[in-house]
This record gives structure tokens, sequence and C-alpha cells, in this order.
């Protein structure tokens, strides 16, 4: 019976500890979703939402330019490679993001992310590992027509119809920032009402558990728990481990001992009387031991002649002396 309440005990304490960090926890906040752009623009969608994944492209190919649109990581530029025939490249265009060559501030260089086209315009975003970028807008040429700088890391954009997603990750959360396109792509511009600058902060499991128990039970639960179902697991362990040392120990001892030798009783039916016939025989054997002393003790004076060596005159200080 004794068994089966401690595993009992054991199964409501695993219980405990398993919901005890469903009980801290803070509930799903159905707003903490990733951001999307509503259906405006694609009236075929079953969902009424427009999901798009934020991925930075390296290269792009317009059909109408017969263009190629790249990255080229060495120079820290975007080439912009017209294909006038099926064999051979004709005109290629380079804009420089950001100087590179020569800079021992590698943190703060612009480096391009992401490029695309649109609207007759080759796009492109730059960000530093730093707290900065930058989106531009290239026209055939090569020349840069309009460029938006931005407080934030940036590492790829969105372009719909009616406006610029520009998104971005921090150490806390994320940067999005979006870009009104009523003007033209040409004609963005940073000032207010045309652009808003989103950061999302992404909460942390100790801040939801802060939100949701501010005074601390559930974790001081989880502890307390913890705490005891691992000792009552190291009390077990060691007490069968104590029963199966006394087992295997005893199992050797039978096998070890003489057939024919007397059986002795067990401790627990060992009587009083025979520890106090021990005892007395003990104590007997002890007393026959000693011998009969004389107790007359003896004092013995001894003379020694003087000698200098052990004389204390001679240690002590001259100044007594005077």
């Amino acid at each position: 019976m004794n068994i089966i309440n401690k595993i009992l005990s054991a199964g409501i304490m695993v219980a405990m500890m398993a919901a005890a960090p469903l009980w801290a926890q803070a509930p799903a906040d159905p707003n903490d979703t990733v951001l999307t752009h509503f259906e405006t623009n694609n009236p075929q969608s079953d969902i009424g939402i427009d999901v798009n994944d934020f991925v930075a492209v390296p290269a792009c190919y317009v059909g109408t330019q017969d263009l190629f649109v790249v990255i080229d990581s060495v120079d820290n530029s975007v080439d912009m490679i017209f294909r006038r025939d099926k064999s051979s490249f004709d005109t290629t265009i380079r804009v420089v993001a950001d100087v590179s060559k020569g800079r021992h501030d590698l943190n703060n260089v612009l480096r391009v992310k992401s490029v695309g086209y649109f609207d007759g315009y080759v796009l492109f975003l730059a960000s530093a590992k730093k707290d900065s970028s930058y989106f531009a807008v290239v026209d055939m040429d090569g020349n840069i027509v309009n460029r938006i700088d931005f407080g934030c890391c940036s590492h790829s954009f969105k372009v719909f119809p009616d406006e610029v997603l520009i998104f971005g990750k921090n150490q806390v959360g994320y940067d999005i920032n979006v870009l009104d396109l009523s003007n033209g792509i040409a004609n963005i511009s940073d000032e207010e009402g045309c652009i808003t600058r989103l950061h999302y902060h992404v909460p942390k499991q100790a801040e939801r558990i802060k939100e949701s128990d501010p005074v601390g039970i559930g974790l001081t639960v989880v502890a307390v728990s913890v705490v005891f179902l691992a000792l009552l697991c190291i009390s077990l362990i060691l007490k069968g481990y104590g029963k199966l040392i006394l087992k295997t120990q005893d199992r050797k001892a039978k096998k070890n001992a003489p057939s024919n030798a007397p059986s002795t009783p067990a401790p627990s039916e060992t009587s009083g009387e025979i520890y106090a016939a021990i005892a007395a025989a003990i104590y007997m054997y002890d007393e026959e031991l000693h011998d009969d002393e004389n107790t007359i003790i003896t004092i013995e004076k001894v003379e020694r002649a003087w000698t200098p060596w052990n004389a204390k005159y001679y240690n002590m200080n001259h100044y007594f002396k005077r």
C-alpha cells in the first residue's frame, strides 16, 4: 500500500510540473501574427488576404526590357545587364551602393540586400550592419532619381500598386517601413504622411509569463514541484539501491555458507538476554586481564652538582644586574 501511495504522489507531482508552465504562459494574442497586405490587389484570393514572403532577391529579369538586374557583392553595386541578342550582352550599367574599399568602418558600409523592377525603374535596397539603410529608385540610365533613408536595418522589400513594404529585423523585433505610391515610384518621399514606420516588439517568454503571472505564483509552483519531484526520485532510487545491495549480499552469504553450519537467529529474533550475557562476559574478561597494582608512590630527590651550564644567572638581562 505504501508503494502505491508513493507512485500516485509521484504521478501527481509530474502532472503538476507539466501543467504549471501552461498556467504561467500567457494566452496567444491573435494580433501577434505576420503582417500581411490585405486584399485590395488580389481579387482572386479566397481567404481575402494576399500573403507574401519577405525574401531578399539577389537578381531579377525584366522581360519587356530584356534586362538582368544582379547584385555584385565584390564591388557592392547593382549591375544592369542588357541582352541585345541571344549570345551576348551589349550594355552593362553599374550603380554603386556605397564605397567599401579602403574603409575601416565596415559595419557602417551600406551593402545591397535586394533588387527589383517596377514601373520602368530599377529598385534596390541597401543596409548596413548597424541601424541604417536606404531604398533607391534608379532609371534606365543608371541615375538614382529617388532615395529614402531609414534609421533601421532592412533586408527585403515588396512592391504593390499602392505601397512599398520594406522589412527588417532587429534584436527585439521587426522594423517595417511603408512607402506611399500615390504619386508614383519616382516621387515617393520621407515626409510625414508619405511614410509609415512600424516597430514591432516580439515579446519574450519571460515577458509573457510576467504579464500573465505578475506575482510569480505559477513560477513558484513550477520550481517547488521540480525540487520535490527530484528529491522524491532520488530517495526512491537510493532506497531501491539499498535493498538491492542487501539482497545481493544475503544471496552471496547463503551461497558461501557451509551446509552443516549451525543456523544463527536473525537480528530481529535476538532477545535482550543474549545481549546482556555477551556484555557480562566481556566485562568479566576485561577484569581478569588486570594485575594487582601497588598503590605506594615513592618520590626520590636527586641532587645535582652546580655547573655554569644550568645557571640561571647567565640567562638574565644585564639591565637587572645593575
